[in-house]
């Protein structure tokens, strides 16, 4: 049995799926193109801040949540047409959970490289 690493998995993902840096994702949220989804949890957040208009959907919850018929998309009146913009804090738990998406059917799909950690270095506003 050979089990794969999650550094492989991360690997395969970003063949997989789009993207994009920390500025692209600020334009898109700056414009109002996107829905900027942070995917780290509830510790992380407390520890570091908040991306100022993301919304936060923890990482376990994501394909449960993310869902047109999930309350919370209904709660906070979110525009799955306009793309997913997910990060985590370095970008590989991001990477797989785009490629999650893309899995489910999504096609406006796509993650932040270097996530939290360069988005705070590229003009997001921290809560």
């Amino acid at each position: 049995m050979t089990i794969k690493s999650p550094q492989s998995l991360v690997s395969e993902a970003l063949n997989e799926v789009k993207t994009i840096s920390a500025k692209e994702a600020l334009e898109l949220s700056q414009n109002n193109k996107c829905n900027l989804i942070d995917i780290r949890d509830g510790l992380e957040l407390e520890r570091e801040g908040t991306v100022e208009n993301s919304f936060n959907i923890s990482r376990g919850l994501l394909e449960f949540s993310i869902h047109p018929d999930s309350p919370f998309i209904q709660e906070n009146g979110i525009d799955l047409d306009k793309e997913i913009v997910l990060f985590c804090a370095a970008g590989g738990r991001s990477a797989l959970a785009a490629k999650t998406l893309k899995e489910m059917g999504f096609d406006k799909v796509s993650h932040v490289q270097g996530g939290f950690f360069s988005m705070k270095n590229s003009g997001f506003k921290i809560e």
